[in-house]
């Protein structure tokens, strides 16, 4: 188990392929979604694979500062398992056993197996667990499951930093093709993940050993943008909804970055130990660069998701500490100094342990869950898959079950209209009502509109753009966002909407006739326009 890294050994591929298969199945076999949390950035998905169903484009026909993969994934998960529920499962699954074809290649030749099968299954247990990082193994959820994709991708792609030891003739190509990959799907994912990927890409290119891999892998990447371009034609509005939300979000400064370090400070503790066994016996300017990498714009991407915990990136580090000091162990054939080395595997191991039995743990609950039916059906017709619970969270969750009994009442004064509506769109965090009661998605609105992230009162849409094409509009009494979303666009509701129906949960407004809007609703539309403008992005 310590022999030098070469081709990939058959139990590197083999225990990677297994764990992979199993944490899919575990995921997709039951069919079904249990959450206790974030419901509503789970809405968020289900309409996004709704939308592609029904043959949307991101960022052509509605707008995210999120990567069209973020939308597609769900998609291909819906697409696989026929139903809302084993939509986000199964597209989990399917990106876990996926990303483990890369981690054959790249793990297996850089790192010894007592390195890569460890740090392999962690990684691909990052991907598959239904939970956002740094909480309970109780607090299930598919929300924000691109940065699991995001870290994954990235970490993998850093550990080709080590050179390997016994290349092969193809070893180039197929580093090229799998560092392209994993650039092009963090690009395409969330791009904070795809900038530190293309830094890092333009760091190897002062590899002279691996510059050829890193150059071809930037080739691919300019040829695979512009053919992505050619069918996509919406690179540009992506970067103005970008641009957009980080305008409405801002970056985060000093403080945020200290509370995001203080977090993570015994991770940070060990990473250096792993970092400063190497550069003891290295002195490299680029084990440096290397590990910092590791440590910085990890701590960046962190602070600005919305996870307490997780810069996996900083175990890539000590997993690539590790692989450095057995091999300098090796060649040295050193005494004393050796024995740190060859006992680098074990704290390797003691780091990446409590993480892999957590989420492993959460992966469990959420398939005995799933299997057993546990929680409450949504009970939306589309939704006869997805379930709440709360298992044994602490705390107050009245207010999911709150928000769901809304959702429930919604749906339920959808189905009572005498007309079924051609469009429905809801003033609120995320439309749940497209895809849950199956009626066409909106065009030109937001994926879904977070108060202080992507939308405020001086950026935002305008109502004749957000509002334009839809007949009927669900505006809730309280909702996640519904309160400052109902203030900003008030006067253009009430000049263009009649309401027909107000309960202690929505108000339901259809759009009044083109012949009876008056001339002071038209002069509104366009008296107070949005300080972005109509094709700047969100």
């Amino acid at each position: 188990m310590m022999a030098p890294p070469g081709r990939p050994m058959p139990w590197i591929s083999g225990t990677l392929l297994c764990g992979a298969a199993v944490f899919g199945l575990l995921l997709a076999l039951p069919g079904q979604t249990v959450t206790t949390a974030y419901l509503n950035d789970l809405f968020i998905f289900l309409d996004g694979a709704h939308r592609i169903a029904s043959g949307q484009v991101p960022n052509r026909d509605f707008h995210s500062a999120l990567g069209p993969l973020s939308f597609y994934v769900p998609a291909l998960g819906y697409w696989i398992s026929g139903s809302m529920g084993g939509t986000m499962p199964t597209a989990m699954a399917a990106v876990t056993v996926g990303l483990a074809l890369p981690m054959i290649h790249i793990l297996g030749s850089r790192l010894r197996p007592a390195v890569a099968i460890p740090y392999g299954l962690f990684l691909l247990l990052i991907v598959a667990v239904p939970m956002n990082l740094g909480e309970s193994i109780a607090s299930l959820s598919f929300a924000m499951f691109y940065n699991r994709i995001g870290w994954a991708a990235l970490s993998l792609l850093l550990v080709m930093y080590l050179q390997p030891e016994k290349p092969h003739g193809r070893q180039h190509l197929l580093d090229a093709l799998c560092a392209a990959a994993l650039a092009l799907l963090m690009l395409y994912t969330k791009a904070t993940y795809g900038l530190v990927a293309l830094a890092f890409l333009g760091f190897m290119l002062f590899d002279a050993v691996q510059r050829r891999w890193a150059l071809w892998s930037l080739g691919l990447l300019v040829l695979s943008i512009l053919l992505i371009e050619a069918v996509w034609q919406s690179s540009l509005t992506h970067l103005e909804d970008l641009a957009l939300a980080g305008r409405v979000s801002g970056s985060r400064g000093i403080v945020d970055l200290s509370l995001a370090f203080l977090r993570h400070l015994a991770d940070y503790v060990l990473l250096a130990i792993f970092a400063g066994l190497v550069l003891w016996r290295s002195r490299s300017l680029r084990d440096l660069l290397f590990f910092g990498i590791c440590a910085g714009p990890g701590l960046i991407i962190q602070s600005q998701n919305s996870q307490p915990w997780g810069i996996i990136t900083v175990f890539t580090g000590a997993a690539v500490a590790t692989e450095l000091l057995l091999r300098s162990c090796r060649l040295n054939n050193q005494g004393e100094s050796g024995i740190s080395a060859r006992g680098a595997p074990l704290l390797l191991l003691a780091f990446l342990l409590p993480t892999s039995l957590h989420c492993f743990m959460a992966l469990g609950v959420h398939a005995i869950a799933a299997t057993a039916r546990i929680g409450e059906p949504f009970g939306v017709p589309r939704f006869g898959e997805l379930r709440l619970t709360t298992l044994w969270l602490p705390g107050d969750r009245s207010f999911m079950d709150d928000y769901l009994m809304s959702i429930r009442e919604g749906a339920r004064l959808l189905n009572e209209l005498p007309v079924k509506p051609k469009n429905v769109s809801v003033l609120d965090f995320a439309n749940p009502f497209s895809a849950g009661v199956g009626l066409p998605p909106s065009r030109g609105d937001y994926a879904w509109l977070h108060w202080g992230r992507n939308i405020n009162d001086v950026h935002h849409l305008p109502p004749e753009r957000l509002l334009g094409e839809v007949d009927v509009l669900m505006v809730p009494k309280a909702g996640i966002n519904g309160i400052p979303l109902r203030n900003l666009y008030a006067a253009y509701i009430q000049e263009v909407f009649d309401p027909i129906h107000r309960t202690d949960q929505w108000t339901v407004y259809k759009r009044r006739e083109p012949n009876m809007l008056s001339s002071v609703g038209r002069s509104l539309e366009h008296a107070q326009p949005s300080r972005v403008g109509a094709g700047d992005g969100l």
